[in-house]
């Protein structure tokens, strides 16, 4: 997969993108690697002289606006540095769909990403309009700019690419995951058996599998229920 990124502030990315499973999954020496990260700054495509990329609203109001020139052209130039891949264009905003596990499992099915994170008051709309990309939101808030929520995809997205993880079934059994039929994870434990007074349940210590994952399931529908009854009557809501 190629993730592009658009965005005036490109330096934030650079820990994230260089760390932990995000940094394997683009490692060179993997042939082929599941993933390549581009990042491009939206103000070297500005053509303004001073590089600015925002002006005030029109109707008034607090904030600045980015520019329609600058995003449209951004988005075209480094669409063409690889043509032969489609993109789906990704706008973060408050204003989009919600992001939850089975976007995230469509995402990682598509061969190439071009997220732009925008910034200050947002971008013009006509340039959304434009563009058609799938507006996406991380949540019912608001933070200074659409980076944040650009890593948050990229790593929910990469995660779920064949070869990222160590272990293939790691994302299977995750909270949300199909396979978990969309209900939370179940608790995890580890040595020592007892901490603090505290025991390891039983049944996980005793061997047998067919009672470990009967607890499981339980335990999952359990959480599911007492945290988060809505995904239980999702499906009813979607359809």
């Amino acid at each position: 997969m190629r993730i592009d990124v658009l965005t005036l502030f490109p330096e934030m990315f650079d820990n994230v993108l260089s760390s932990s499973i995000l940094k394997r999954a683009a490692d060179p020496a993997v042939t082929p690697a599941p993933v390549r990260y581009h990042l491009t700054n939206i103000r070297e495509y500005t053509t303004d002289k001073h590089g600015k990329v925002d002006k005030p609203p029109y109707g008034g109001g607090p904030g600045m606006v980015m520019q329609c020139q600058p995003v449209w052209d951004a988005v075209h130039a480094v669409e063409a540095q690889d043509a032969g891949v489609p993109a789906t264009r990704i706008f973060m905003t408050p204003q989009g769909r919600r992001l939850d596990h089975r976007l995230v499992e469509e995402l990682a099915d598509e061969p190439r990403l071009l997220i732009v994170a925008g910034h200050y008051e947002g971008v013009d709309q006509r340039v959304i309009d434009a563009l058609e990309p799938l507006l996406i939101s991380i949540g019912d808030y608001v933070l200074t700019g659409g980076e944040l929520p650009a890593m948050v995809l990229i790593d929910a997205v990469v995660r779920l690419l064949p070869g990222v993880l160590g272990d293939e079934t790691s994302a299977q059994h995750e909270s949300f995951s199909t396979q978990a039929n969309g209900l939370l994870d179940y608790p995890h434990y580890t040595r020592p058996p007892t901490w603090q007074g505290c025991d390891v349940p039983q049944v996980l210590l005793s061997g047998n599998h067919a009672q470990i994952e009967a607890w499981r399931r339980e335990q999952s529908q359990n959480l599911t229920q007492d945290r988060r009854p809505d995904l239980l009557n999702r499906d009813e809501q979607t359809d």
